[in-house]
């Protein structure tokens, strides 16, 4: 297992967490601590996101997700929110 030395936010990630409340954005800062400190939590996904490893948590009754990859000794955050859209949505990011 490697240890996590950088963080990188994606853009789309970064304008996702602008629009979330302090409480959703404080669990997913939880949810970034859980992943940082073993990034075999998330699911590793198949197919066209075959890189990209989801780690799903509840803020407010409401489950998000999270989709982050892990690059060496770097974890890249690409996208949150709620499962509405959301594979759709990070499939058109992913392969522009």
């Amino acid at each position: 297992m490697t240890e996590i030395r950088r963080i990188i936010q994606a853009p789309v990630f970064a304008r996702q967490k602008k629009r979330l409340q302090k409480k959703q954005i404080s669990d997913l800062d939880s949810a970034v601590r859980k992943i940082a400190g073993s990034p075999e939590s998330g699911k590793l996904k198949v197919g066209d996101l075959g890189n990209i490893r989801v780690y799903k948590f509840k803020s407010l009754n409401t489950q998000f997700l999270l989709t982050y990859e892990v690059t060496g000794d770097t974890l890249c955050l690409c996208s949150v929110g709620s499962h509405q859209n959301f594979y759709r949505n990070l499939k058109k990011y992913i392969n522009r």
